[in-house]
């Protein structure tokens, strides 16, 4: 094997086969920062969920099999260099960008509660980049060459397609999808496949039965962490580094949200999947 990238999460190897393994690691990132504390099983769940995902969607994927608890083999895709982000509830960033990106998307009449159902899924992609991602629309990836009108229409059409399909399955375990970014990329012969992972790292978890409009939402899934780093302003000084070019160093996460979140990632995985751990 040979080690082709250490990301934040994920390791990524070229097999002697041509093929590419993944090693999910415990590792967990936020704000594009990544953690100076592993959370217990986490790689095991992210590895188990891509495997559920895959075989559950009925999508073309690049994924040929799970080689160990934390470790899958994929062939290798030409990346398509956008995420492709389905929103169905009014949360997160998408709250931030409402007034000047996303309004247009919505019908007049919404009512921007937090948390609120979407009149509809939303197609909000973003660039794909190992610092920060930004949303695009599809007059600039069309007009930059990075897609055909088709392929962008088509990317939409999945993943909106996909996004349902999720929501659908969770949903009979108690749980709902906010949002959710897939990858896809293209194989050799120019096909598009659903790439990369599926798990708690790429889309907002809810329980069904917390859910309630107009408040902040109990996640089981990064959220949990994500607000634990605001409340200690954490995020506050991501951003104002951000203006100058730089990256905080990582905090040390508690022994609780750590051990917490451990939990989520866990009991998500074996009630939406059916399996143990």
């Amino acid at each position: 094997m040979r080690l082709l990238r250490r990301g934040k999460v994920k390791d990524i190897y070229e097999l002697d086969d041509g093929n590419i393994m993944f090693h999910f690691s415990d590792r967990v990132s936020a704000f594009d920062v990544k953690m100076a504390t592993p959370i217990h099983r986490k790689g095991e769940v992210l590895c188990k969920f891509g495997e559920f995902w895959f075989d559950t969607l009925g999508a073309r994927h690049h994924m040929i099999k799970v080689l160990d608890k934390d470790k899958m083999m994929v062939s290798r895709l030409d990346m398509i260099p956008m995420e492709c982000v389905v929103r169905g509830y009014f949360y997160g960033s998408f709250v931030d960008r409402y007034q000047t990106h996303l309004g247009h998307s919505l019908p007049p009449d919404f009512a921007p509660v937090l948390a609120a159902k979407l009149p509809k899924p939303v197609f909000d992609p973003t660039t794909k980049s190992e610092e920060h991602d930004r949303p695009v629309d599809r007059a600039e990836v069309t007009s930059s060459g990075l897609l055909t009108s088709d392929d962008y229409d088509y990317l939409e059409e999945v993943s909106i397609a996909l996004y349902q399909k999720m929501s659908e399955v969770v949903e009979t375990a108690g749980f709902i999808i906010a949002d959710v970014k897939f990858e896809f990329g293209r194989n050799s012969n120019g096909e598009i496949l659903l790439g990369d992972s599926l798990g708690p790292d790429e889309y907002r978890l809810w329980l069904k039965d917390d859910y309630a409009p107009g408040k902040v939402q109990e996640s089981y899934d990064k959220q949990l962490l994500r607000d634990w780093l605001i409340a200690i302003g954490f995020k506050d000084t991501v951003d104002r580094l951000a203006k100058l070019g730089k990256k905080p160093d990582a905090p040390e996460v508690t022994p609780e949200i750590a051990a917490e979140l451990s939990t989520r990632y866990i009991l998500a995985y074996e009630r939406i999947t059916g399996r143990k751990l």
